[in-house]
């Protein structure tokens, strides 16, 4: 580097990786008066948060498809409304899809279930969601914070863990003890403990292992399901919404605001290495051979590609760099887009229903056993879905009249015997005809179709294994040993490096929460982080 390029990065923070994390970590630093620098190696800013066209005239948000984990107040902070964020919907119901059966509606924001069958059931649902609620609740402070440190005398660490103790504790005696109980459990057996009725067991049982390695028997999974409870708390009174022109619009409106805290925004650069000099970060070589120098370097890629890839596995410790080898990152969710000539027919659904999130999810064994064929590396032959039909409240991304389905498919293994080339077509069949059983007619409207395998993902947008979170939300893979104990904390255990992606704490989903934890982090270590 010349002596020009290393004093102009005496106080600059370049960040790499545009996803909505690392616009969130570059808005809170550049409002904060640092140089910031985004460098992204897509042509457009977002990661899997982007809307684009899938056939002509159709578009849709190409990974993440709902907008309920960010939270209220970080919207606020970054005032993306006067950047141009707009919602097409918001409070969306859930409808649990029954086929030849009645579905179940779950009425957003209430404890009810519309066509519960028994004044019990109803009472027993009411019940479980006030508990998990309360949990939830609980839970939320603690994704917002910089999980502590084991095992350190620092004041700090200390503190935060007594303050974690402390909400547990002002649960009471009766609900404390009911958490200890099931926070390690899984899924299946809490439900089968409190309902009877299996669709409804099903679609809460998939909302525990969505975009996750796990199955509803697998333990830890009431973990995952409060995780999600706890995360959509943040949205208040917004629950399950459709950002008007898809989630990438959430992007645009981040992205706008960075730029006007001062942010420099650069895509289609591809950053290949990061600079290390004297044990410390200082700056980033790109694939055009330019280096460009900074303070602190901040990365929004996953775990793997961070730490293994772009800093390179000699300037880390072995013990380090074998833990962050073992990081389960292998995804086993995929989305199907479809352009459709209308509005699909759910069997016993109202049409104006059809605007809800939808699942196919029609009992407990029905998820376990889609799981199952995941772990033997094959397709479900009959997947679970979570649909939505954005379309229906933004007509924008379809032509008049016709419409864009979306969906996520669970389960569909990364490393698929025999590859994704091989089965890829037979996987599509497999995916529309299970959904055409809940929606008959629905074959002879598609107009179009996208199929995104965990491979795919990882390709489109540099994700190693194609996993949302970029590495598994499970017990041993949260808070605060995520990703690993060496960088719970969003700072590296090389000098000047942080990470701020999905695989950091809380995890995956359009929350920005690890964007905005990791820049306090880098604040909190002064002008050279």
């Amino acid at each position: 580097m010349s002596g020009k390029q290393a004093a102009d990065g005496n106080s600059r923070c370049v960040v790499i990786g545009g996803g909505h994390n690392g616009l969130v970590c570059a808005s809170y630093l550049a409002r904060s008066g640092r140089e910031v620098l985004v460098l992204e190696a897509n042509q457009r800013l977002g990661g899997l948060a982007v809307t684009r066209e899938f056939a002509p005239g159709f578009r849709v948000s190409a990974g993440a498809h709902l907008l309920h984990q960010m939270p209220e107040r970080l919207i606020a902070d970054l005032a993306l409304e006067k950047h141009g964020l707009r919602l097409a919907a918001q409070r969306l119901a859930t409808v649990a899809l029954g086929g030849a059966s009645p579905p179940l509606l779950f009425n957003p924001g209430a404890p009810e279930v519309s066509g519960l069958s028994g004044a019990g059931e109803a009472r027993a649902y009411a019940a479980f969601v006030q508990q998990m609620t309360r949990f939830a609740e609980m839970l939320a402070p603690i994704l917002a914070q910089t999980p502590p440190r084991l095992g350190t005398e620092r004041w700090a660490d200390r503190l935060s863990l007594l303050q974690t103790g402390w909400r547990i504790r002002r649960l009471g005696r009766r609900a404390m003890r009911e958490l200890l109980r099931i926070g390690g459990m899984n899924a299946y057996d809490l439900l089968q403990e409190h309902f009877q009725t299996p669709l409804l067991q099903g679609a809460l049982g998939l909302d525990a292992v969505l975009g996750t390695n796990l199955g509803p028997r697998s333990p830890g999974t009431v973990m995952t399901l409060l995780y999600r409870l706890a995360a959509q708390h943040g949205a208040r009174t917004r629950g399950l919404a459709l950002p008007a022109g898809g989630l990438g619009a959430v992007s645009e409106a981040l992205a706008s605001s960075a730029r006007l805290a001062g942010a420099q925004l650069r895509t289609g650069t591809v950053v290949t290495q990061v600079l290390v000099k004297a044990d410390r970060a200082c700056g980033v070589r790109l694939a055009s051979g330019e280096e460009i120098a900074a303070a602190a370097v901040i990365s929004s890629a996953d775990p793997k590609t961070s730490f293994l890839g772009l800093v390179g596995a000699e300037q880390l410790d072995a013990g380090f760099v074998r833990q962050v080898n073992n990081l389960r990152t292998d995804g086993a969710a995929a989305k199907i887009h479809l352009a459709l000539s209308g509005l699909p027919a759910f069997s016993n659904l109202p049409a104006p229903a059809a605007g809800s999130r939808l699942l196919i999810a029609p009992s407990l064994e029905y998820v376990e056993h889609a799981y199952n064929h995941s772990k033997y590396r094959e397709f479900s032959a009959a997947p679970a879905f979570e649909i939505t039909l954005p379309s229906v409240h933004d007509p924008s991304l379809a032509p008049a009249g016709q419409h864009v389905l979306s969906a996520v498919i669970q389960y569909s293994p990364y490393r698929l015997a025999g590859g994704w080339a091989q089965h890829r077509e037979q996987f599509l069949n497999v995916a529309i005809d299970t959904i055409a059983r809940y929606a008959p007619g629905l074959r002879a409207q598609v107009l179009g179709s996208e199929l995104l395998t965990p491979e795919d993902l990882e390709r489109e947008f540099r994700v190693v294994g194609g996993h949302w979170h970029h590495a598994d939300l499970a017990l041993d893979q949260f808070f605060m040993v995520r990703p690993v104990p060496g960088a719970a904390q969003y700072a590296a255990p090389l000098s000047g490096f942080y990470v701020c992606g999905a695989g950091c704490h809380p995890g995956g989903g359009v929350m920005g929460l690890a964007g905005r934890n990791a820049a306090r982090q880098v604040l909190a270590a002064g002008p050279r982080a």
